[in-house]
């Protein structure tokens, strides 16, 4: 099964090669260098302006991608302003208290401590129990009172 496989692998290779041989046959002629000093500059001035050529169609196919980049930006913009959607950037959570941000937006001239906190009035435990009275309950004393339809139901009526 290994063998096979690597014959398989060995008559892939070969193909690619004879494939690649047949490629660089057809697009790229052999190079032939001319023997004269004045043959081998001309034909440098050949290659220079191929070269220049490709360059200047190069430079232009990167314009008109950038341009059209552009332009879909711009009606991809549109699109999102036609529709309404906006996309909101994720906003931080920003911890500053009250003072430090009166001390950002006001400098110096911030004066007033805003401690919130110090201004609450502060509840005693027996405050809370005093306020926690006991709802008034029905003569059977298994509901309270504002429940009126087991009131109504009830015959223990005070």
């Amino acid at each position: 099964m290994l063998q096979l496989a690597a014959t398989e692998i060995e008559r892939e290779a070969a193909a690619k090669e004879v494939e690649k041989q047949n490629y660089l046959a057809e697009h790229c002629p052999p190079l032939s260098l001319p023997g004269s000093m004045q043959e081998l500059q001309e034909l440098c001035k050949k290659l220079h302006a191929k070269i220049e050529s490709v360059d200047e169609e190069r430079y232009d196919t990167e314009v008109k991608l950038q341009k059209t980049n552009k332009e879909l930006e711009d009606l991809s913009q549109k699109l999102f302003d036609l529709r309404g959607k906006f996309k909101r950037p994720p906003l931080r959570r920003v911890r500053m208290s009250a003072d430090a941000m009166l001390r950002a937006l006001l400098g110096s001239k911030h004066k007033v401590c805003m401690d919130l906190r110090a201004n609450l009035k502060q509840v005693k435990k027996e405050d809370t129990e005093k306020v926690l009275l006991p709802s008034p309950l029905c003569p059977c004393r298994s509901w309270p009172l504002f429940f009126g339809t087991h009131a109504s139901l009830c015959d223990r009526q005070g």
